[in-house]
């Protein structure tokens, strides 16, 4: 047990990996100092739930808008210079809080604006931040620097609202958005002093759009990641009632000031980190469609006895029960969608689950918001939580992926044979595979065949056929279309070992000493054939 909590915290033992940590956990936690201050402020501004909710709902749409672009951006611009530039901003944005506090000059519109524009750096920085993991520890330690970086944003949860609150109550608002920006120039410091290493162009590099479109096609492809994305989006969409309404549940049922709401978020936070701890024995005896449920109903629970405002300590234990179902569920869904994605595409998989993670916070924050205000708080609660366990257990049938198959790539393809070398933008691109196959082996070939069709298209093909011989009924070819000759190239290196499984059990049916004919047709231009 000792030697597994040795290897669990080994990660800080690597200076630059433990720098950046730290930085990332004060960040975070000026982050949620900012957000404890903005959230009370806006019921000085404004007594209404729709009010209220539009704070979440600024905070979270920019990350729905942008965490695709911002995952394609985390893969093609130089990561150390990107995140610098985006605290400097972030920096900006809390420093206008702070001077337009001082001066009462803050308003409700003013208020959401500058909530939007930190929900933007936090869309640019959420992909970013997980991509350069890797480039901070060996393989063999990345997913305990993973858990690492997951305990740290929980400390963070657990100390920011704390601290905000009682800074808040103490000093008023404009110190509490100065310790943020404080924290923004000590995340900056660290990541001006991490000496990060050049990477070579290997002539592969994606573009924007290109990477973009790439992300997009596999995401379309991927029955396994809508799953993942189906099942976040309907427990984030009813769970959302208690974040977007709960500084009027602290102000209006339990009575309590900002310090109050400050102790209510931090012992969120603390039971996230007491659940983080227990979940690894949890997983042992429940698999991930059982915690997202047991996690639903307690949330539930949650909701539904927060609404009848019991005693301040009582809700205090409630929130740290719901910190821990809340990451409980969290860590589940967000390791799923993890293990279901390859590494060539696994920032830009995990921003669009963070798209729909936050779209359906976005969504339920507005949604609750509007009932709050037609209906009040308390029943809204209700409502909410009696949805969730409607859902849970309604989607509780769909379930989620296993994770267990290697998407390591299998690097199986030989080099495409060229007569002469192809620019890398040329394009489309036809790649015809002939196979022949005996007659009575028709059915199972064709069912085996179209199985391929997600894996070639999650690879890059954006479009794909299978044809038959009218001449000779043993003769099919598979064909496909790439965007261009580096893309293709590109596919070489994405194709997975569970992809080339795939493909060995439609090579089975394949008749003959030699392997299937491959062929590369390259489309010629109108500009080629003037020349």
């Amino acid at each position: 047990m000792s030697a597994n909590a040795s290897g669990s915290f080994a990660p800080l033992k690597r200076p630059v990996f433990a720098a950046l940590w730290a930085a990332t956990v004060l960040g975070n936690t000026g982050s949620f100092m900012r957000d404890v201050a903005s959230a009370w402020l806006v019921t000085d501004l404004s007594p209404s739930p729709a009010a209220v909710a539009m704070i979440q709902a600024a905070a979270t749409l920019p990350i729905f808008l942008l965490a695709i672009p911002a995952g394609v951006l985390s893969d093609i611009l130089d990561r150390r210079r990107f995140l610098i530039a985006v605290q400097l901003m972030l920096a900006l944005v809390s420093l206008s809080l702070l001077l337009l506090s001082r001066g009462q000059m803050l308003t409700i519109e003013l208020l959401i604006a500058l909530t939007f524009a930190g929900g933007v750096g936090a869309a640019l920085v959420g992909p970013t931040w997980q991509s350069i993991v890797p480039e901070l520890v060996p393989k063999s330690e990345l997913r305990n620097a993973v858990a690492l970086n997951s305990l740290g944003f929980n400390i963070a949860r657990a100390i920011g609202p704390a601290a905000g609150g009682l800074l808040l109550a103490s000093f008023g608002p404009s110190t509490t958005y100065g310790a943020d920006v404080a924290s923004y120039a000590l995340v900056i410091a660290a990541l001006l002093w991490w000496k990060r290493s050049p990477h070579a162009d290997d002539g592969l590099s994606e573009n924007f759009l290109g990477a973009f479109r790439a992300g997009l096609r596999y995401a379309r492809s991927s029955r396994d990641l809508h799953v993942a994305l189906l099942r976040a989006a309907v427990f984030f969409l009813f769970a959302s009632g208690v974040w977007a309404l709960l500084p009027l549940v602290a102000r209006q049922l339990l009575g309590g000031g900002a310090g109050f709401y400050g102790l209510l978020l931090g012992a969120v936070g603390a039971g996230a980190i007491g659940g983080a701890v227990l979940l690894p024995k949890l997983r042992e005896k429940a698999g991930s469609d059982t915690l997202v449920l047991g996690a639903s109903i307690v949330a539930a629970a949650v909701m539904a006895l927060l609404a009848l405002a019991p005693p301040k300590p009582v809700a205090v234990v409630l929130l740290l029960v719901l910190g821990a179902a809340w990451i409980a569920a969290l860590t589940t869904l967000n390791g799923v969608a993890q293990a279901i994605l390859p590494n060539w595409v696994r920032g830009r998989g995990l921003a669009i689950y963070l798209m729909v993670f936050n779209g359906a916070m976005t969504a339920g924050s507005l949604l609750w918001g509007t009932v709050g205000s037609g209906i009040g708080v308390p029943a809204t609660l209700w409502v909410a939580a009696a949805g969730l366990v409607v859902i849970a257990l309604i989607f509780h049938r769909v379930k989620l992926p296993s994770g267990e198959v290697d998407l390591d790539a299998s690097n199986h393809w030989p080099e495409p044979l060229m007569a002469e070398p192809v620019a890398h933008d040329r394009g489309p691109v036809l790649i015809l595979i002939e196979y022949r196959v005996e007659t009575r082996q028709r059915g199972e070939f064709l069912r085996a065949l179209y199985r391929l069709e997600p894996v070639r298209r999650r690879d890059g093909a954006y479009a794909w056929g299978i044809t038959e011989d009218a001449a000779d009924p043993q003769r099919y070819v598979e064909w496909f279309l790439v965007e261009s000759w580096a893309e293709h190239l590109r596919q070489h290196r994405r194709v997975s070992h569970a992809g080339a499984d795939v493909q060995g059990e439609v090579l089975r049916f394949h008749v003959g000493d030699a392997p299937p004919k491959v062929d590369h047709l390259l489309s010629i231009p109108e500009r080629m054939a003037r020349s």
